[in-house]
């Protein structure tokens, strides 16, 4: 291909790009002949331009004309377009022409894909057709390796993500994820029926590497399957919100999935086993552990310790890992954490939070990188919060609601942490005026410690 023409193929790609974004003015002229003229200036080799007084020659400037209609665009082009495009438009686009329907089929454009399964009564989410299902089932499902399934609340929509998943038995799926948009979702979904349909991708995709199925019936034996067909290939794992599975369970997947990098469960099922595990020297290093400590009632679940050492053993083998915990306990829960050191880098409360608790926070967590509180009550925190500066040397983000804290303290905090503060979201109601500075001060003293402007975040009244 010389210059000229790779202009003109370029140029093309932009303008159709452009015309993309009005999909359905662009279907309404389908089989009409609209020609683009490109004129494309080759110009000749770069020559020394001539003093005046002296005769040159310079060539002529070459014109070429390319011109292109619908059915003509490169195949590389109508791919990028379709790719952009929801199943249902990308189906209408492939009946505009022969070139247009033989992109609609290339493996490529199967590759990834998104299953939508909602009830028109009570979603407003376009659901994926059942006969466009069938279809890909039909004819692309050879070619699916990046899927995920989108539900809404209903079991219906559950059950029928369940029912596609046990027709993929000639997929190598790569990534699979299941998303509820609402729950209960896949959990009203009879474990059976569930296990069942997860099985067969398990079994015939033999080369899964991230799986997302939180909130799901999934048990230990499924996962027992996954480990015996994807042990080598295995590197991301969110199980949270599984209630069938055991601390047995997911020591198997550790165990015997040497590759995981990513891991996501419930604390009840973290144990010590499974941190040491994870720290073995055959396993490679975790990059991403994320435990959600949840409890829908007081006094429901008895939380257990997790030994110094094992935290220990795993921070020596994997010294970049972040470790995210998401709390939703009531206050009088939290006895068992943080009375030791404890690696966490990302911490958020959902929930009420103790002054006792934010202050071991700044004593035993050294890691910290970012702490979000959504609520703690009328105890100002201001003695916790410049522990957490002078103690946390990493934290780089702060989130406050619903809690109080003086002027002055948060004053010293930002000043204590200075510039590696990237992120700092308070309410304003947080702060509490005092004798040395108002929320005016507030927010040029702050502005000047961190080097940007900044100002309190402020709830909208509408």
């Amino acid at each position: 291909m010389d210059i000229g023409e790779y202009s003109a193929t370029a140029g093309a790609s932009l303008y159709w790009f452009r015309v993309s974004r009005n999909l359905e003015a662009f279907f309404r002229m389908k089989r009409n002949n609209f020609s683009v003229v490109n004129k494309i200036v080759q110009s000749s080799p770069a020559v020394k331009q001539p003093k005046l007084g002296f005769c040159s020659s310079l060539k002529q400037t070459q014109v070429s004309t390319v011109v292109l209609d619908w059915g003509s665009l490169p195949h590389h082009v109508v791919l990028r377009i379709f790719q952009y495009l929801p199943l249902i438009d990308r189906a209408r686009a492939s009946s505009v022409c022969r070139r247009w329907n033989e992109v609609f089929h290339i493996p490529d454009l199967w590759r990834k894909f998104e299953f939508e399964l909602n009830q028109s009564a009570t979603s407003y989410f376009r659901s994926t057709h059942p006969d466009l299902i069938q279809q890909i089932i039909k004819k692309h499902a050879v070619h699916l390796q990046y899927v995920s399934f989108k539900v809404d609340s209903s079991t219906e929509s559950a059950e029928a993500a369940c029912d596609i998943l046990s027709q993929l038995v000639n997929c190598s799926i790569q990534t699979l994820g299941l998303i509820s948009t609402a729950k209960p979702s896949f959990m009203n979904v009879s474990k059976a029926h569930f296990v069942s349909a997860l099985t067969v991708v398990f079994v015939n995709s033999k080369s899964l590497s991230s799986i997302k199925i939180e909130d799901t019936p999934v048990d230990d034996p499924s996962l027992k399957i996954l480990v015996a067909n994807n042990s080598d290939t295995l590197r991301l794992l969110k199980m949270s919100s599984c209630p069938h599975v055991s601390s047995d369970g997911i020591l198997c997947v550790a165990d015997h999935c040497q590759g995981l990098k990513e891991l996501a469960l419930n604390y009840y099922i973290l144990s010590d086993e499974l941190l040491l595990a994870l720290s073995s020297e055959t396993h490679v290093n975790l990059e991403h552990l994320r435990i959600d400590v949840v409890s829908e009632n007081p006094g429901q679940i008895e939380f257990h310790p997790i030994k110094k050492h094992s935290w220990d053993a795993l921070i020596k083998h994997s010294p970049g890992v972040n470790v995210v915990m998401y709390f939703f306990l009531y206050e009088e829960e939290f006895e068992p954490f943080f009375k030791e050191e404890t690696p966490v880098t990302h911490l958020y409360f959902g929930r009420s939070v103790s002054k006792a608790i934010l202050g071991q926070i700044g004593l035993n967590c050294p890691r910290l990188i970012e702490l979000v509180v959504c609520a703690n009550g009328l105890q100002p925190l201001d003695n916790e919060l410049i522990c957490i500066a002078e103690h946390c040397k990493n934290l780089t983000a702060l989130g406050l609601s619903e809690c109080e804290v003086s002027c002055s303290a948060f004053v010293e905090f930002v000043r204590l942490c200075g510039r590696r503060l990237t992120q700092l979201s308070i309410m304003e109601e947080v702060l509490i005026p005092d004798d040395n500075y108002s929320l005016d001060d507030v927010h040029t003293e702050v502005s000047k410690y961190l080097g940007r402007v900044w100002f309190p975040d402020v709830m909208p009244i509408w």
